[in-house]
């Protein structure tokens, strides 16, 4: 009996922790308003890296370091990509950013999904959404997003690490509008 009561005991101090963990998020996200960071993004095994920020509801502007001046701007309902000699311009719901800069979309996904810890370190929440699987990441000491991964249609595979993560900044509001096309 005392066996059964320490495995109970045990069981619910593991729901508590994964409660707690899932609130400490929520609540981190919840009064994040915008976010600045450095990343690195492997799509396919390609490289690249830059600085970002990202203004919820839905809007990232993105400087790459390549000699190709590479820029990403969502304004919140469309996302263009530009370099030197090319122009992309996308709805944004047709891609995965749509889901991963909707912080009312994740706060709901969340609440509702299972968490995975990695190494002790790492907090993940897997979804599925538009045939697109996508993986959420937060730092298990301060709950902070520091990354995501997609796999969309196509199979491609693309990871975005995090890192340098600033919040709650005060923001240029022109930082957000689309560049002209060349």
């Amino acid at each position: 009996m005392k066996k059964f009561l320490l495995i109970f005991f045990f069981i619910l101090l593991a729901d508590d922790t994964t409660a707690e963990i899932k609130e400490k998020i929520i609540q981190n996200l919840s009064n994040t308003n915008n976010i600045s960071f450095n990343f690195e993004q492997n799509i396919n095994g390609k490289i690249e890296n830059g600085n970002c920020t990202i203004e919820y509801q839905k809007k990232i502007y993105c400087i790459y370091h390549s000699g190709n001046e590479k820029v990403l701007v969502s304004n919140g309902k469309s996302l263009v990509i530009k370099t030197k000699t090319s122009y992309y311009l996308y709805p944004l719901e047709k891609t995965p950013l749509d889901l991963i800069l909707d912080k009312k979309y994740l706060l709901n996904k969340i609440k509702t999904l299972e968490k995975r810890v990695i190494e002790n370190k790492f907090i993940n929440f897997t979804f599925f959404e538009n045939d697109n699987e996508i993986n959420i990441f937060f730092n298990m000491i301060n709950y902070d997003l520091i990354g995501w991964q997609t796999l969309d249609i196509y199979q491609n595979l693309s990871i975005t690490f995090l890192s340098s993560v600033v919040k709650n900044q005060n923001l240029d509001k022109n930082l957000f509008i689309l560049p002209k096309q060349n």
